[in-house]
């Protein structure tokens, strides 16, 4: 290779890298957000009603989304029931 399209690749992977150190800080600074963040819900009033509320609704969730699988799995073996014994 050419020692210029070497030095233009050695600057694009320059750039590169201090395009990542710079994601790798705006991460840090979001855990440390979000770390703060947590700690402040957590000194308000209501916090643990909250988390007990939220807790029940994701487990209603599932259980609605397990049936309708459930439900969705039956009609498919019993269309594929059909089609056997239609032919």
């Amino acid at each position: 290779m050419k020692e210029k399209t070497l030095l233009d690749m050695k600057k694009k992977v320059d750039a590169l890298s201090n395009v990542m150190q710079h994601v790798y800080n705006e991460i840090g600074n979001l855990r440390e957000l979000s770390v703060g963040t947590l700690e402040t819900l957590k000194l308000m009033d209501g916090y643990t009603e909250a988390i007990e509320t939220l807790k029940t609704n994701i487990k209603e969730n599932a259980e609605k989304e397990n049936e309708g699988k459930a439900k969705a799995e039956g009609k498919a073996k019993d269309e594929s029931e059909t089609k056997v014994l239609e032919l």
